[in-house]
C-alpha cells in the first residue's frame, strides 16, 4: 500500500483519542513527531506477575487539570526502555501495547508508562503510532471526528 499526500488523512497538532482497552475513553493527545514513541501519564505503577507472565498496573488521569478522576488499568508488559524525556533526561519506562482510536480508526501502538503531572498534555502521539496513517497539520486542532464523550470529562469540548 502505498501512502501518498494526496490520499492521506490529515490530524492536527492535538487530537482527542480513546484508550479503549485500558478504559480511557477519552484523552487530549498531542501528536509530537519530534517523540519516537508515545506516551500516557501514569502513576503507582506497579510491576508483577500473572500466570507467568510479566504485567503492569498504574493508574492515569487522563483529563487534564483533573486529578480526581482516575482510571486503574493493567496490562502485559511488553517490554521496559530507556527513553530520553523532553529535558533531555534518561529514565528507564514500562512498555505496554494498546489500542488506540483517532476519529474512526483503531489500531495497535506501544505506549510507554510515566509521570507527566508537569507537563501540558497527559499523552503523547509519537511518529511510530502515526507513521504511514496520517499527515500532521502543525497548525490545525481536532481534526478527527471525537470518541464518545466519558460523562465526567469538564474539559471534553
Amino acid at each position: 500500500m502505498s501512502f501518498g499526500a494526496e490520499t492521506a488523512t490529515v490530524i492536527g497538532w492535538r487530537e482527542w483519542v480513546a484508550l479503549p482497552g485500558l478504559g480511557v475513553h477519552s484523552i487530549k493527545a498531542k501528536v509530537d513527531t519530534g517523540a519516537r514513541s508515545s506516551t500516557l501519564h501514569a502513576f503507582s505503577v506497579e510491576r508483577f506477575e500473572r500466570h507467568g507472565l510479566a504485567m503492569v498496573r498504574f493508574q492515569a488521569h487522563p483529563m487534564q487539570r483533573n486529578d480526581d478522576y482516575i482510571v486503574a488499568a493493567e496490562a502485559p508488559l511488553l517490554d521496559d526502555r530507556i527513553v530520553r524525556n523532553s529535558g533531555g533526561q534518561s529514565e528507564l519506562r514500562p512498555v505496554i501495547e494498546t489500542s488506540v482510536q483517532v476519529g474512526n480508526s483503531l489500531w495497535a501502538i506501544e505506549l510507554t508508562l510515566t509521570n507527566r503531572d508537569e507537563m501540558g498534555f497527559r499523552m503523547l502521539l509519537g511518529r511510530q503510532a502515526v507513521r504511514r496513517r496520517y499527515l500532521v497539520n502543525p497548525g490545525r486542532s481536532y481534526l478527527q471526528p471525537l470518541p464518545a464523550p466519558h460523562p465526567l470529562a469538564s474539559d471534553h469540548p
